[in-house]
């Protein structure tokens, strides 16, 4: 099996995420893409986040009804700091293992915890991201990777937030589902 992570704190899971997702569905040959939603990422230690529950239930609506996406609690649901290595050794040995991240995040990647182990179990594969091109990542990054070929989209959980704190609407840069539900439970206002 052929699996893609995309992980992150989806708070909220956006437009950007999505198409990050489909586009490696489709340019990695996936079978399934999984979307994980950080419990208590260390790199977040000291920010203010919406709750592991709400941002769970978030990414599970956004993946709703496409086939071959999924959402995985299983950070969620750990107690503690959440690491990328740890999550990765919880899926079978069998599994060709495809780390999807935004080139903003995969630029800092050997800043993560045993960074060189989550680089062996996976193949890394990148999101452009505003401000960070490839050959930054080919800088930062001494491994292998794929570009995604996708376009940048400039849209980030931080600017939805501060729009949806504004008043201002964040409609149709998440899906439906997921507008409706930090609506009804009041999420960013």
């Amino acid at each position: 099996m052929r699996r893609g992570l995309l992980g992150g704190t989806f708070d909220p899971p956006h437009i950007a995420h999505l198409v990050a997702g489909e586009v490696a569905y489709r340019d990695l040959e996936l079978d399934v893409l999984t979307f994980i939603p950080a419990g208590h990422p260390w790199q977040k230690a000291g920010g203010s986040m919406t709750s592991p529950q709400d941002r769970w239930e978030m990414t599970r609506l956004a993946v709703e009804g496409v086939s071959y996406f999924e959402a995985d609690d299983r950070e969620v649901r750990r107690s503690g700091w959440t690491y990328t290595f740890e999550t990765l050794t919880e899926y079978p040995e069998d599994e060709q293992l495809f780390l999807i991240l935004g080139s903003d995040a995969a630029k800092g990647i050997t800043t993560w915890h045993r960074w060189e182990e989550v680089l062996d179990r996976a193949d890394l594969a990148v999101a452009p991201r505003p401000g960070t091109s490839r050959e930054d990542i080919e800088r930062a990054v001494p491994r292998p990777f794929t570009w995604l070929d996708m376009p940048t989209l400039d849209v980030s959980g931080t600017m939805l937030r501060k729009r949806a704190s504004s008043g201002l609407s964040i409609r149709f840069m998440v899906r439906e589902n997921v507008w409706q539900y930090i609506n009804r439970q009041g999420l960013y206002g």
